[in-house]
């Protein structure tokens, strides 16, 4: 099936093919949802889209929007009528960009006019690529390094960081730095997860739109899409039983969008959760978010603190600190490259963590400056100092082959320990959940270390589609293993300081006191 345009003449044919907006409205058939052919006219929420775009986009969308099929067709008339432009859609795997390809990209250039065709005739086709003799192409692939793109679309993004770190890595650090600064990156997905680099753009799209400045062609537009402005999501309330608490629910969505949510819309949103995702809510704000912020409320199945840390919060116990003058300040490392350090005081039966550092690829003399600097305004006493297993082990090209031990005393640390390695990093994480019930933890000053525990993941298995009992390698490994130690140490921290955890110690305001 392909357009009729037969009843045009020669000059306006030419005529309406020199106005995109008369192309996107008119040559294009796409699959719908039942998978019938249709013509291609963009929705509103994907026409607003056409209206906004930028050189820059993120959207974060409830499911089946619509925004991939526009992105692609867009593209995909842009190479067609724009000679010599490169366009490219990044896909989660190999299966889904021949699908994409398939299904999207080859779909609608096959059901284009052939005359159209014609004027614009192949050079190359196979399953992942079209490209025109007149210099032009379009590729679906799982990567784009080492190319030069003037479009690049990526497709379901959050899933992609969400499972598969290093290819999000790879797409960051390939992928988006080959589209020229005027070029246009759309990258459109649900939110899988509150971290990772989707989630990091979404949240820097969202508090750029905050300030209300002017977008530099760097920055990105947030494009935001829920389900409650879908015409299709709505479904027959004789057969759906909406409870009190649904109800209360959407009354309370209402009052924050400024808008009614039919009974029929009511009705697709309570049978959606309850028969296709088993009645979880965490599901439906995943996969049909109704706010930007719901987006965000997603299931932390895969996150190994996801309970101690909701539990903090429901208790209160992440919020502002005093450093208190009259208790030691002790201190909890991970010696990596991406160097971590945990401030620590202990008072009554709380663990008070009141101070952080990190200092990704800088040297010890570097850390123990600013420890002695936050020291000298605050007034404290350090206790002990303790660090990971690995800190007795000698560096090898280092002075006399020191160890981290012997570098950090050197630069004026006392009491300095040594945590045992345990044989089992499972053990490790199950101590630091038990000991979490003690922590509490302050909001502000250790606001990028409480932001590390949340996103502190397990190892997503790819094959057997489940999360298994690793650590991911995320960048958020580094500031649990350095607070791990001391629950690995909790049982003999009150003798290793000398009977300083409860009691009140002597302040003593020398910059150099350990």
């Amino acid at each position: 099936m392909t357009t009729d345009i037969s009843h045009l003449t020669p000059a306006e044919l030419i005529e309406c093919l020199a106005d995109p907006h008369w192309r996107l409205h008119n040559l294009y058939w796409v699959s719908d949802k039942d998978g019938k052919e249709v013509k291609f006219v963009p929705w509103p929420e994907q026409q607003r889209f056409l209206d906004n775009i930028w050189f820059r986009n993120v959207i974060p969308k409830a499911r089946q929007r619509g925004f991939s099929t526009v992105v692609q067709i867009m593209m995909l008339d842009a190479c067609i009528f724009t000679p010599n432009t490169s366009a490219a859609v990044i896909a989660q795997d190999d299966t889904t960009a021949i699908q994409i390809f398939s299904k999207k990209i080859k779909f609608a250039w096959d059901r284009l006019p052939e005359i159209v065709r014609d004027m614009f005739p192949l050079k190359y086709d196979n399953q992942h690529k079209l490209e025109w003799k007149m210099g032009s192409s379009i590729v679906v692939a799982t990567s784009a390094r080492g190319t030069t793109l003037q479009y690049l679309h990526v497709s379901e993004y959050g899933q992609i960081c969400a499972k598969n770190p290093i290819h999000a890595d790879e797409i960051q650090e390939g992928a988006l730095p080959s589209v020229d600064q005027r070029g246009v990156i759309v990258i459109e997905s649900t939110v899988e997860s509150p971290f990772g680099i989707f989630s990091d753009m979404v949240r820097t799209a969202e508090a750029t739109l905050l300030t209300g400045r002017k977008l530099s062609p760097m920055d990105y537009r947030l494009h935001f899409a829920s389900w409650w402005d879908a015409d299709e999501y709505e479904t027959d309330p004789g057969n759906v039983v909406i409870s009190t608490e649904d109800n209360a629910y959407f009354y309370r969505l209402e009052g924050e969008i400024g808008r009614e949510i039919s009974e029929r819309k009511r009705a697709w949103y309570v049978a959606t959760r309850n028969n296709t995702f088993g009645g979880s809510n965490e599901k439906m704000w995943r996969q049909y978010p109704s706010t930007l912020k719901e987006a965000f409320t997603v299931s932390t199945k895969g996150l190994w603190l996801s309970e101690q840390m909701a539990f903090a919060r429901r208790q209160g116990r992440i919020c502002r600190l005093p450093i208190s003058m009259d208790y030691p300040v002790n201190t909890f490392w991970d010696l990596r490259d991406n160097k971590v350090v945990w401030f620590h005081q202990r008072v009554g039966p709380w663990d008070n963590f009141v101070d952080y550092i990190e200092a990704s690829g800088e040297p010890y003399n570097t850390v123990v400056k600013e420890m002695f600097k936050k020291q000298s305004e605050d007034g404290y006493v350090w206790g002990a100092h303790f660090l990971p297993h690995d800190g007795n082990t000698k560096i090898d090209g280092a002075e006399n082959i020191k160890t981290p031990q012997d570098i950090l005393h050197d630069l004026g640390l006392r009491n300095l320990h040594i945590v045992p390695r345990i044989a089992h990093l499972t053990t490790g994480i199950d101590l630091l959940r038990q000991d979490m019930a003690n922590y509490r933890i302050d909001e502000v000053r250790c606001a990028p270390g409480i932001r590390h525990l949340d996103g502190y993941s397990k190892v997503w298995n790819q094959t057997m589609g489940i999360w298994s009992e690793g650590v991911q390698s995320n960048g958020h490994d580094h500031a649990t293993d350095a607070i791990r130690q001391k629950a690995q140490i909790a049982h003999e921290l009150t003798s290793l300081m000398g009977g300083g955890a409860t009691t009140p110690k002597r302040r003593n305001r020398s910059g150099m006191a350990a």
